[in-house]
C-alpha cells in the first residue's frame, strides 16, 4: 500500500501549522502547553516546515487545478484501491496510519498535481515515439502458482496432453485469489509496477491461446501462465491518449519534472509568508533570493 499511495501530500501527519492562539493543547503538573508555544516549537522543525510547505503547495493546486478534479473521480480511485486490498484494506490503511477521509484527500493531492503536471509538460512528437517503443497494450493472462519446479512441469505436461488450464488452476494454484476463476487475472500492460518482471516478460512473450512451455520463476514461486487475449499493437496515432498518460504518470514519478512543475505553479500562486522565521520554507522550489523577497 505504501508504494501505492505516496503522493506529494502527506496528509498524515499528526499535526498542522495552522493552530495558533493560547487556546491550551495541553495540562501537566509542571504547566499548560499552549498553541503558540507548540506552534513556536513546532516551525522550527524540519517536519514542521514540510507540512506548511505541503499545505501552501495543496493550496495554490486547489485554487489552479481545482475544478479539474472531480469528487467522482477521487471516489473512483479510492474504490479501485479498496478492490485492488480486498479484506486486507482496513488493516493496510491502519498501518500507514490513515484513515479513510485521509486517504481520500491524498488521492485529492495526487489528482490536482498530475493535472498540474499536465498543464506544464509539454509532449512532442518525438516523446510519443520513444514512448511507443516499449508500448504494449493491455493484455489478459490466466496463471497457476505452485510452489515446486516439478509440480509446474507436471502441469505443463498435463496441458501438452490437452488438459484444461481452467481446471488445473482450481486443482493445483495457491493462489487464492485467482485459483476459482481458473488463473485469470486483471488485465495489465508493460507500465504495471504490482507484477513480477519476469512474470510480464514472459507473458508478453506468448501468442493468444498460448502457454508458457517451461515454468516461469517469480518472486511467488513457479507460475504457468496462459495468454487470453491479446490487442493488436496497432499505429500509434490510434494510441496519443495512452502514450501522453503514459508519460504524465511516469513524470509522476520523476522529482525532477515534479519541482519544477511546482516551482511554476507557487510563482503563479501570489503566495507571500508571514512569519519570518519561516521565509525560507519554499527555497526548495522558489531559490533563496526569491524566499528573501517574499514577505
Amino acid at each position: 500500500m505504501k508504494k501505492v499511495l505516496i503522493g506529494f501530500a502527506s496528509i498524515a501527519m499528526a499535526f498542522t501549522l495552522a493552530a495558533c492562539g493560547n487556546k491550551t493543547v495541553a495540562t501537566t503538573s509542571g504547566g499548560k502547553i499552549t498553541q503558540d508555544e507548540y506552534y513556536s516549537s513546532l516551525k522550527n522543525t524540519t517536519s514542521g516546515k514540510q507540512v506548511l510547505q505541503e499545505m501552501i503547495v495543496n493550496k495554490v493546486l486547489e485554487k489552479q487545478y481545482g475544478d479539474k478534479v472531480s469528487k467522482k473521480t477521487v471516489t473512483k480511485q479510492y474504490n479501485s484501491y479498496k478492490d485492488q486490498y480486498g479484506s486486507s484494506f482496513k488493516s493496510i490503511l491502519s498501518s500507514n496510519g490513515m484513515t479513510t477521509s485521509s486517504l481520500k484527500t491524498q488521492i485529492r493531492s495526487n489528482l490536482l498535481l498530475k493535472e498540474a503536471v499536465k498543464a506544464n509538460d509539454k509532449i512532442s512528437n518525438a516523446d510519443l515515439k520513444k514512448e511507443w517503443k516499449s508500448y504494449e497494450p493491455k493484455v489478459t493472462v490466466a496463471q497457476i502458482l505452485v510452489s515446486k519446479k516439478s509440480t509446474a512441469e507436471d502441469i505443463i505436461k498435463k496441458l501438452n496432453d490437452g488438459g484444461d488450464f481452467t481446471k488445473l488452476a482450481k486443482q493445483y494454484s495457491t493462489d487464492s485469489s485467482t485459483k476459482n476463476k481458473g488463473g485469470k487475472i486483471a488485465a495489465f500492460d508493460d507500465t504495471n509496477s504490482t507484477l513480477d518482471s519476469s512474470f510480464k516478460k514472459a507473458a508478453f512473450k506468448l501468442d493468444e491461446g498460448k502457454y508458457t512451455t517451461t515454468p516461469v520463476k517469480t518472486e511467488y514461486g513457479y507460475q504457468v501462465i496462459k495468454m487470453i487475449n491479446k490487442p493488436s499493437k496497432g499505429k500509434m496515432s490510434d494510441h496519443t491518449k495512452e502514450l501522453k498518460e503514459r508519460i504524465w504518470n511516469a513524470d509522476m514519478s520523476d522529482s525532477t519534472t515534479l519541482r519544477s512543475v511546482i516551482t511554476k505553479v507557487l510563482k503563479k500562486g501570489n503566495v507571500t509568508i508571514k512569519d519570518k522565521d519561516l521565509k525560507n520554507v519554499l527555497d526548495d522550489y522558489l531559490g533563496s533570493s526569491a524566499s528573501s523577497s517574499t514577505k
